[in-house]
């Protein structure tokens, strides 16, 4: 999570039983590479003490004792000058109303009041709490602020009740403190269209054709681009848990792939095709499932829909209004999937598809490619230029495809 690297991040904890949730979100935060500092609220002693943030950060966790120690006032001043994002999380009812009216009666409160950088609120309470009138009305006003609100969500509650008051669990954070952090990216005002996983076409009501993408690259696209505060559209046909603030479209098929990403990428500035398309497609869908007493089928194979050739024949296509109309991406990247003749493979694709970046791996390849969480791919650019890529986390080569895609849009 390059995103998080060395980034001062203050985490306030406040009186609620999820404070242990906040403990392994400081933990996750050091891990990837983000310098947490602790503030602990009075109340929040009560469920989890100082020692335990001071050993999964690494750095002096604080509480109310230190706000009138020997740093005197100027403690709160330096650490709302060091942070680049408050995080209070979990975020009570009691102080969400002191946030609201600009109270400063303690060591989190006053820091808040004194810092400029971007502030999230992970809301933790009983569901008839969150759910009040006075409550909702405070939530109102920070977020007119301009504060980023991450939850709550529907859940089993201390109270042995279910409803909305349940603190988001640690991935979904990291989600949204990735999302306020890339804000202001390489990408920021531009929106980025990404497709992952493979294709499923039809052979009858229970079969499919269909190939080994995980869609692990495709997402790992996703929230790199999300990183760099794009706009993302995820075309997508699995179920893998969508990075926060991605809208997603699912779909099955490669002529619903086709649609949706013809629609998407019409407003779109970049479009990263990592979707393992289906080449072929049954010409005919058996009407009830195929039965093996009925003997061996016989499948008839036609060509599926080309959804880089359909988008490299977009161009400019004026409607009747001058000055509207469906344009192709400023930047359109493809994936070249090979078991042999990768790189000659990858040349024609990228000369016959019109693309601008096409990233070629070899599939055949057991630490690289489907399924796995590491890639090694070749980037092969339409000005001749390639730049091969050392094996490495899928993540990593995300964030090197995202990098390309900006310097290309500047």
């Amino acid at each position: 999570m390059s995103i998080l690297d060395n980034k001062h991040i203050l985490l306030g904890v406040t009186g609620s039983i999820a404070a242990y949730k906040a403990a392994d979100l400081a933990s996750k935060l050091t891990q990837a590479g983000a310098l947490v500092d602790v503030i602990l609220t009075p109340s929040g002693e009560k469920f989890i003490t100082p020692l335990t943030f001071q050993s999964v950060t690494g750095r002096r966790a604080y509480t109310e004792a230190d706000l009138w120690g020997s740093e005197a006032h100027v403690l709160h001043v330096g650490l709302a000058h060091e942070a680049e994002l408050l995080v209070i999380a979990p975020c009570t009812a009691n102080t969400l109303a002191k946030l609201a009216h600009g109270e400063a009666d303690s060591l989190l409160t006053v820091t808040a009041l004194a810092s400029t950088c971007p502030l999230m609120i992970a809301p933790a309470m009983e569901s008839n709490m969150f759910a009040h009138p006075a409550t909702q009305e405070n939530l109102a006003k920070l977020t007119e602020r301009g504060a980023h609100v991450a939850g709550p969500a529907e859940g089993h509650l201390a109270s042995g009740e279910s409803g909305r008051g349940r603190m988001l669990e640690t991935s979904e954070l990291l989600g949204h403190i990735r999302l306020v952090l890339g804000h202001h990216g390489l990408l920021a005002a531009k929106k980025v269209v990404v497709t992952a996983g493979g294709t499923h076409e039809p052979l009858d009501p229970v079969r499919v054709l269909t190939n080994r993408s995980s869609g692990k690259q495709g997402y790992a696209l996703a929230q790199a681009a999300l990183d760099a505060g794009a706009d993302v559209c995820l075309v997508s046909t699995v179920n893998l848990e969508p990075p926060v603030g991605a809208r997603v479209v699912i779909v099955q098929t490669a002529q619903e792939m086709l649609e949706a990403v013809l629609e998407e990428a019409a407003t779109a500035d970049a479009l990263i095709m990592a979707a393992a398309v289906a080449d072929f497609r049954p010409k005919k869908i058996a009407e009830s499932k195929m039965k093996k007493k009925d003997g061996i089928p016989q499948i008839e194979l036609e060509a599926a829909p080309d959804i880089l050739e359909a988008v490299a024949g977009l161009g400019l296509v004026l409607s009747e209004v001058e000055g509207t109309g469906k344009k192709r991406p400023r930047v359109v990247v493809g994936f070249a999937a090979e078991s042999r003749d990768l790189l000659e493979n990858a040349t024609i694709k990228i000369q016959s598809k019109e693309l601008d970046i096409i990233a070629a791996n070899d599939i055949s390849a057991t630490d690289a490619g489907f399924s796995v969480d590491t890639n090694q791919v070749t980037l092969l650019y339409t000005d001749g230029r390639s730049e091969a890529l050392p094996l490495m986390r899928k993540s990593e080569v995300a964030e090197i495809i995202v990098a390309r895609i900006a310097a290309l849009l500047e």
